[in-house]
């Protein structure tokens, strides 16, 4: 039984190395795959039958030892798309199977990768080197993510269309030095004759064609300042013009010295800082009347350049603080801030992936708009996920369950952007296990002939 025993048992070693070398193989074979992770080799003994005074020969099973957890080089590359993970965590992908563009079918199961070499296809998905579809969380309107749901990524919204100016914000001051216009009764709705000084500001109407609004200033007193708002190509009929007077340095609640009994001012600005505006003619003052210091300081106008009525906001910072629109010392207009949120239209100028996962869409018109957000997964047991063609992996019931998350929370890795994993493969590692697996079977076909030749000579005796 020995001889027999130790033939089986050395054929079963023969075995295991040779599953050994196999994996050797094949490690050596992906070590500049993307995202591979190399198999290693356990080897197990199963006994026949062992006591303390007798132990029979057994044999030896060579079983794959996974490294889904092992982290393989993070290597920048030139492409914006390509992503990996610096940590614990998978990718979610989805595989295609069949149609194109937005008819595509995917199959229903999910898988994982660790390949982030991510670039875009012809109908605007996220696909990798292995043909596995980036699937990420898409953006609500009101600006994040919706986690509920997982579906692949694809680029279409190709134009950004325009977004007619509704707010201009101003930080300037009004040099405080400057002699009054004489002659000028405060609320007419006329403009004086002197030269005002001047803005000028490019806004967007609703077709995303570019319209120019001045802003003209006149010192009527020591703390009035007149505005006229004048927009290049309103249609509107507005024979006196759009104008405004705004008051420095007084009280922002005014009182009521009318009512019953009188109500006495109160909240005084700072120096400088606005403390009034009043609608001249063709413009309206702040919604909500002030009635504490910082409260906004703004003013509206409508406009109309052929199609429908514009209304625009003048925000010229807050009652009775120095921000925005101040009348300090000086001789000239200073300009500090002029700033619209108008948009024109816009064409596709490229797409990035932000390090927290967000996939930006690029406008040649300056904007960006968020589409999808990339998730990062996480399983209790990685190395016991199930291993399949593209360097992609499917959930076991050993694996433990799904966590899909944001990068670099709940315990999952980073993303770094514009790079690759590279395989975890360590060359000369590979080598060496080569020279061990190679003696190692070596060394079990000795035992083979040393068992055939023993049995020979048993068989002998009969002779």
């Amino acid at each position: 039984m020995s001889l027999l025993g130790s033939m089986t048992t050395a054929i079963s070693g023969l075995g295991a190395q040779a599953r050994a070398l196999g994996h050797v193989s094949d490690n050596v074979a992906n070590s500049q795959t993307v995202g591979f992770k190399r198999v290693d080799t356990n080897f197990t003994s199963w006994l026949t039958r062992t006591t303390l005074r007798l132990h029979m020969p057994g044999s030896v099973e060579a079983r794959p030892d996974f490294t889904n957890t092992v982290q393989g080089t993070i290597e920048q590359v030139d492409n914006p798309l390509a992503m990996a993970i610096a940590g614990q965590g998978f990718f979610s992908v989805a595989q295609a199977r069949g149609g194109q563009g937005a008819d595509i079918v995917f199959d229903e199961r999910q898988f994982f990768t660790r390949a982030g070499d991510f670039g875009m296809d012809r109908d605007g998905y996220m696909v990798n080197g292995g043909g596995y579809y980036l699937e990420g969380w898409r953006m609500l309107a009101a600006g994040e993510p919706d986690r509920t749901t997982l579906a692949p990524i694809r680029i279409s919204e190709l134009v950004y269309n325009p977004v007619p100016t509704g707010r201009i914000d101003l930080a300037a001051n009004l040099p405080a030095n400057t002699e009054p216009v004489v002659e000028v009764p405060l609320g007419a709705p006329w403009a004086p004759v002197e030269e005002p000084v001047s803005s000028i500001i490019q806004i967007f109407d609703a077709l995303g064609n570019q319209r120019q609004v001045t802003l003209d200033w006149w010192r009527l007193d020591v703390d009035t300042w007149r505005l006229r708002l004048d927009a290049a190509g309103d249609t509107t009929l507005l024979p006196d013009g759009r104008f405004v007077d705004i008051d420095f340095g007084g009280y922002v609640v005014p009182g009521d010295p009318g009512a019953d009994p009188p109500v006495e001012p109160s909240v005084q600005a700072a120096p400088g800082t606005i403390s009034a505006i009043r609608p001249v003619s063709g413009a309206s003052g702040p919604a909500v009347p002030p009635n504490s210091m910082g409260d906004p300081a703004s003013l509206s106008f409508d406009a109309d350049f052929g199609f429908g009525t514009q209304t625009v906001q003048l925000r010229l910072g807050g009652f009775g603080i120095p921000t925005g629109l101040t009348n300090f010392a000086g001789t000239e207009y200073g300009v500090r801030d002029l700033a619209q949120d108008g948009v024109p239209l816009g064409s596709y100028s490229g797409v990035t992936v932000r390090e927290n996962g967000d996939v930006a869409v690029n406008y040649d018109n300056g904007q960006t708009r968020i589409v999808a957000r990339v998730p990062v997964v996480a399983f209790n047991d990685p190395d016991k996920l199930q291993r399949l063609d593209g360097q992609a992996f499917m959930r076991t019931i050993e694996s433990g369950e799904a966590r899909v998350t944001d990068a670099a929370s709940n315990g999952v890795g980073k993303l770094v952007t514009g790079s690759i994993e590279r395989s975890n493969v360590d060359i000369a590692t590979e080598f060496s296990k080569l020279i061990l697996a190679q003696r190692a079977y070596t060394a079990n076909t000795r035992i083979v002939t040393a068992s055939d030749e023993m049995l020979q000579d048993t068989i002998n005796m009969r002779r």
